[in-house]
């Protein structure tokens, strides 16, 4: 290793591959031809106690691609197995190899993850490789998401791999370099509780509680307060996803993380019109996903990992069964409760009154009616222009708005401090699916990055109602080809 290499600031302390090796397989990434650095997180890489010059350069994209290991890490892939669309399989990272986990300046230990790095154990026949359109997707919606204040992995750089992978086409082939505080899913738990020993179950739970519960740990029922944990997170991180439009695409329990981070973002989107059936996945052709069918999957998944955690939560099967499901049945409840918080404060509204979710009702209902904007719709409303949504013209609309006036005044609060509210809880930009597909169409055919960095430098900030965002706020033009994303693998 070089000694710029070596000044690059990695700090791995690998404790997931001291798990059982059942959990795991040891692989180095597959070397690529000529690796180079096409975007990269400078702000994430200082956060990470990274050098972003020394990362940012030609020997950075060393290390990034996977063509060298630094020092300290242990590549591994991980096992788990994962309800995909409803049916269970055994799985594992296919394409993605787990290069360490760094400690980083705040104290917090986080993983350094290459996604597109090659074939793995798990690969099920696939090539392990990626394509650069997806990569940047991932990079442009999970830094998106980040802005929003949503839990979600990050994104330090993409690599062109100087390869092409085959899918459709023959596509130029890129290495995601993902940050997550793990990548422990449910899926993680299902295939120990189907494939590894009751012992080992118990390592890999006690594992995750030290890593991301670590106040429980001592409890008398720790295992019972790890699934109480996790439902909350997940009940709370779907909900903001509600809460500004964005529709996952593929819930898989493989794709639920334990530690309430949003993980892969495949053919994810966000909803323009407003809609709960949007679905923009190719592959989800039932609508399984759709955008109103989230908070249903997320408690579903949960069921699946509440029955991974049975032989835990009780040594009689039945009693562990009724533990399980008392918890499960908080969640619908949990959810509800943090979606309607979080609208009452998209409408500005302090205080509670029972009278809140038929207000809320009846606006989501008109804008479904009349095909209204899920974004722009509460941006007009923060803005006091509610004549810019097409919602004014409906006398409807007038009894509304004029209810929800009324609404506002049953609070101590001033209308200045509802508004400030509302511009902290509704986003003016959001990564919108038109100007998504700008930036990529400009990366992948042009060689052009700059359409994604400027897209990029907006969404770092959502919650600015400023002159330059406009442009980023506008809706796209109508079209009869409903838009459509695809997984990428």
């Amino acid at each position: 290793m070089s000694k710029e290499a070596m000044k690059a600031g990695w700090k791995f302390d690998n404790s997931y591959a001291r798990l059982p090796e059942s959990m795991f397989a040891q692989v180095n990434p597959v070397p690529v031809s000529s690796p180079k650095i096409v975007v990269f997180n400078e702000l994430l890489a200082q956060k990470l106690g990274l050098d972003p010059t020394l990362l940012n350069s030609d020997e950075g994209a060393i290390f990034l691609s996977g063509n060298e290991i630094p020092e300290g890490a242990e590549p591994l892939a991980q096992a788990y197995a994962g309800h995909q669309f409803g049916h269970f399989t055994r799985l594992g990272d296919g394409r993605a190899v787990l290069l360490g986990e760094q400690l980083i300046p705040s104290g917090e230990r986080v993983d350094i993850q290459l996604k597109g790095s090659g074939r793995t154990p798990y690969s099920r026949g696939g090539d392990g490789r990626a394509a650069l359109g997806p990569m940047l997707r991932e990079y442009i919606i999970s830094e998106a998401m980040h802005g929003l204040g949503i839990p979600t992995t990050r994104s330090l750089a993409v690599v062109a791999t100087g390869e092409s992978v085959i899918r459709e086409t023959r596509l130029s082939g890129a290495i995601l370099t993902r940050i997550a505080s793990s990548h422990i899913r449910v899926g993680t738990f299902q295939f120990a509780a189907a494939w590894a020993s009751s012992d080992e179950l118990r390592m890999l739970a006690d594992y995750t509680i030290q890593r991301h519960f670590p106040h429980i740990a001592l409890e008398n029922e720790p295992y019972l307060s790890l699934l109480q944990e996790t439902i909350k997170r997940q009940a709370k991180l779907i909900a903001k996803w509600q809460l500004v439009g964005f529709i996952h695409g593929v819930m898989n329990t493989d794709n639920m993380t334990i530690s309430g981070e949003t993980i892969d973002y495949g053919p994810c989107a966000f909803m323009d019109t407003y809609d709960p059936a949007t679905v923009f996945s190719s592959i989800d052709r039932e609508g399984r996903y759709a955008y109103g069918n989230q908070p249903y999957i997320g408690g579903w998944n949960l069921a699946r990992f509440a029955e991974a955690l049975l032989p835990l939560l009780h040594e009689n099967q039945d009693e562990a069964v009724a533990i399980a499901q008392h918890e499960i049945s908080a969640y619908s409840s949990l959810f509800h409760n943090y979606w309607l918080e979080g609208m009452r404060a998209k409408l500005g509204l302090f205080n509670a009154e029972e009278a809140d979710e038929e207000l809320i009702d009846d606006l989501l209902t008109m804008m479904q009616e009349q095909r209204a904007d899920f974004t722009n719709t509460f941006r007009f409303l923060t803005l006091e222009k509610p004549e810019e949504s097409k919602l004014f013209r409906k006398e409807s609309f007038t009894k509304w708005h004029q209810r929800w006036q009324e609404r506002l005044e049953h609070q101590k609060e001033s209308k200045a401090s509802a508004i400030q509210l509302m511009k902290r809880s509704n986003p003016a930009v959001i990564p919108r699916n038109h100007r998504v597909e700008e930036a990529l169409n400009a990366a992948e055919k042009e060689a052009d990055f700059t359409v994604m960095n400027k897209l990029l430098k907006v969404l770092e900030k959502p919650y600015e109602y400023t002159f330059e965002h406009e442009e980023y706020c506008l809706e796209p033009e109508p079209s009869n080809i409903p838009y459509q994303t695809f997984c990428g693998t």
